[in-house]
């Protein structure tokens, strides 16, 4: 597995209620950056606006759709015709489940004139890892009544921490060869007059997990499908778009509570709990925030349109 030194990591709610607009609240769309590269977690109409007010820019290098309901992906054929309009001309892809390669073509026709990158489709189903350059996703199954998948962001594993003090013991000075230790490299010095090789894990403590986002879409609980690829997330965007009062509601839709979010939480032992796709019969998320509350103990949170996150590196 390739070691990676770093990179910021920042997730935007570009869109977080149900199957409707509102006022205040746009249909689905996530953005994750991680350092210069844009991932999209599903694409509602309007929100190639939202990432306009956010200053998020139109650089996505994938999109991922968690399932084919309008609200989750007609946003798309206007940001390909916006991106094309700006003169994008890297090539875009755009992954699904199911039926995404008709869907696609059925996207790319809507434009009606002739995009000026290549749109290429990648269909996904639970238990594949699609594996990029210094991270990964993990798809694992929805339930919500028709085919439909979440998706897990990994980072790679992060070096161990710099023990500088064995460093200077083993003879090397202080400068640009502490640098290329920690990036992995052998250093060769001249100690007494003999030459010696140092390694990384002579002077690297043991390798760090890299940080973990989940995105679960539309969905019913689904922990018997995350299972332990989900556990010890930093971030679980969970679907909330009823309170525990509308359960048989939300059962009925193939949807979740915000209490049945707050389990698979706990359950997960993620770090903090998004709660998102609100229903458009509430005009405040506090029984939401409540509700989930009786069963996760860590950081629980009903963002708004345009908040942003930072998602630090764990103090290892």
């Amino acid at each position: 597995m390739e070691i990676i030194s770093g990179e910021t990591l920042q997730v935007f709610f570009l869109g977080t209620s149900g199957a409707l607009p509102t006022i205040s609240r746009n249909l689905p769309c996530i953005l994750l950056k991680w350092g210069s590269h844009d991932l999209i977690f599903d694409c509602g109409e309007g929100s190639q606006r939202q990432m306009m007010k956010a200053r998020a820019g139109f650089s996505p290098e994938v999109i991922y759709i968690s399932h084919w309901h309008a609200d989750h992906f007609l946003g798309v054929v206007g940001l390909l015709q916006t991106m094309s309009f700006n003169g994008r001309e890297q090539p875009l892809t755009i992954v699904g489940p199911d039926c995404v390669h008709d869907m696609v073509i059925d996207i790319t026709r809507l434009c009606r004139t002739r995009l000026g990158f290549p749109v290429e489709s990648v269909k996904v189903k639970s238990g594949d890892i699609l594996i990029y350059d210094g991270y990964s996703i993990r798809v694992f199954d929805a339930d919500h009544g028709i085919p439909g998948v979440g998706y897990i962001f990994e980072e790679n594993m992060r070096p161990g921490r710099f023990n500088r003090e064995k460093a200077i013991e083993l003879g090397i000075r202080p400068g640009p060869l502490f640098g290329k230790l920690q990036r992995g490299s052998d250093v060769t010095i001249t100690v007494d007059g003999e030459e010696r090789i140092i390694s990384p894990e002579m002077v690297m403590g043991p390798l760090r997990s890299g940080r973990k986002v989940i995105y679960t879409g539309d969905t019913r609980p689904v922990l018997s499908e995350l299972g332990d690829i989900g556990e010890d997330a930093d971030l679980l965007i969970h679907d909330a778009t009823f309170d525990h009062q509308e359960v048989e509601r939300a059962k009925e839709f193939m949807h979740a509570t915000a209490s049945e979010a707050g389990m698979v939480a706990e359950t997960l032992k993620a770090h903090r709990l998004a709660l998102f796709h609100f229903s458009t019969r509430y005009t405040s998320t506090e029984t939401h925030v409540t509700d989930a509350k009786t069963h996760f103990s860590g950081e629980i949170f009903a963002p708004n349109d345009l908040d942003i996150i930072d998602i630090p590196f764990r103090n290892e």
